[in-house]
């Protein structure tokens, strides 16, 4: 069974049990696969979906940082809702360890150093560990291992 279709089913599921904060978070989510799918005339496949989860858990961290600097906190709790239900649709994530390897691992194989191959290093990288671990925790690692 496809990613689209697990969502899919646990929104029927979600109907099925008057779960109404997961129900409009998966509405989101397939919204937001609808309109990609729309918008580059393309079926979206698991990576894909994967990164359009990646993008929308993204967005309700950064709400969840802004409306707690408003001091909206019933606005936070929301969004945090919804970032647990979003989660439960990403791959299991790679420990900060694992990551520091891949990277170094890559750095290494591409021979780069300096923060001028930041670009190319992080190409390299997200093809290999996208919907796998957390971008802003690569970037910090290749960063590290650049100034080594």
């Amino acid at each position: 069974m496809s990613l689209k279709d697990q969502v899919t089913e646990d929104m029927k599921n979600a109907m099925r049990a008057k779960d109404s904060a997961r129900l409009s978070t998966i509405r989101l989510l397939l919204a937001a696969v609808k309109q990609k799918e729309v918008d580059e005339r393309v079926v979206v496949d698991d990576a894909a979906l994967i990164a359009i989860v990646d993008k929308l858990i993204k967005q309700r961290k950064d709400s969840i940082s802004q409306f707690s600097a408003a001091g909206r906190q019933d606005l936070a709790d929301k969004e945090s809702a919804e970032l647990l239900v979003l989660e439960a649709y990403l791959p299991q994530r790679l420990s900060a360890a694992e990551i520091d390897a891949e990277v170094a691992a890559i750095v290494a194989g591409l021979g780069l150093s300096g923060p001028g191959a930041m670009g190319k290093v992080m190409g390299e990288v997200k093809a290999k560990l996208a919907g796998k671990a957390d971008m802003g925790l690569v970037s910090a690692a290749v960063k590290k291992a650049l100034s080594n």
